[in-house]
């Protein structure tokens, strides 16, 4: 009964005969619900304002982001995990996913995993997990054992919890600090929270580690200084991001990025400021990663 209350698990009247439905009819269905997704995440954005606020303290501080879930939410968690190094190249422990089953679990489903709690802190202590790091919980349900575990080791610890969730009034909510019910309602495919209820936590984790990095120096305008440039798109793209930034001709974007070992925001302050390698590098270092500051950096010690 408890289960069968949750808005997740409820029917959707607008899906009801879907299994008589043509394919365009059915696509259309898909398509409405999932313009509702959105709406529902807008409504939640001041709790992720909330989050976002402490984990960015927390990782100025050499704190850790802990995404912790079981199925298509430890996923979810994998997936923007994954995406930091290669993206704002963040040291590959700064945001990481604990996931019920293990990492096998991201390519073979162990589905029963999720209910065991002791099991959500035993995996957060294998990490070294300390008061200074963040943890998330995300759960569709709200009431999934495993993050709730993590959750409640972490609250012993003193560390901040954030939970994520599709449901009101959910148990997990009760072992957070903040606490995000992102209500898409139910789900096209009664109960099947790998549709509206990821793609709301998909749009919310991207928001949470994007909005984080860019606080953190990482982004510039909204150009991606910090990218890890490791193939020729990434290349190209660093290449073209120091020349939107200096307005520098492709040679010479070329040349200082080569000098710099492939890093996009030193070979911005060398050029902006006429710095060396050295000086750039340091006045990066004084201006906590921040682009602008750290050309000024420079600039207000040569005058």
């Amino acid at each position: 009964m408890e289960l069968s209350n949750l808005v997740t698990e409820q029917r959707n009247e607008n899906s009801m005969n879907m299994d008589q439905m043509s394919t365009i009819e059915i696509l259309k269905t898909i398509n409405d619900e999932d313009q509702k997704v959105a709406k529902a995440v807008e409504a939640v954005l001041p709790q992720v304002d909330t989050a976002i606020e402490h984990i960015y303290k927390a990782l100025a501080k050499g704190g850790r982001l802990f995404y912790v879930g079981a199925g298509t939410s430890g996923r979810l968690g994998v997936i923007d995990a994954s995406e930091c190094p290669p993206t704002f190249m963040t040291p590959p422990d700064m945001v990481q996913t604990v996931m019920a089953g293990g990492n096998g679990a991201f390519f073979n489903a162990a589905e029963g995993s999720e209910d065991d709690e002791a099991q959500g802190e035993v995996d957060l202590k294998a990490r070294n997990f300390t008061k200074d790091d963040v943890v998330i919980g995300i759960t569709a349900s709200g009431r999934t054992p495993y993050p709730i575990g993590a959750l409640k080791y972490a609250r012993e610890m003193g560390a901040y919890t954030v939970s994520l969730s599709c449901n009101e009034n959910s148990l997990i909510s009760s072992f957070a600090d903040c606490e995000i019910e992102v209500i898409v309602g139910p789900e096209v495919l009664t109960g099947s929270t790998r549709m509206k209820a990821a793609t709301s936590h998909k749009m919310i984790l991207n928001m949470i580690s994007t909005t984080t990095m860019i606080k953190l120096g990482k982004v510039h305008e909204n150009l991606m200084v910090d990218v890890h440039a490791s193939n020729y798109k990434l290349m190209e793209r660093a290449k073209r991001t120091i020349m939107e930034i200096t307005n520098a001709a492709y040679e010479e974007a070329e040349r200082v990025l080569h000098i710099t070992g492939n890093e996009v925001k030193p070979a911005i302050v060398m050029i902006e400021a006429g710095a060396t390698l050295e000086e750039a590098k340091h006045a990066i270092a004084e201006s906590k990663g921040y682009v602008r500051e750290a050309i000024d950096y420079v600039v207000d010690r040569k005058i």
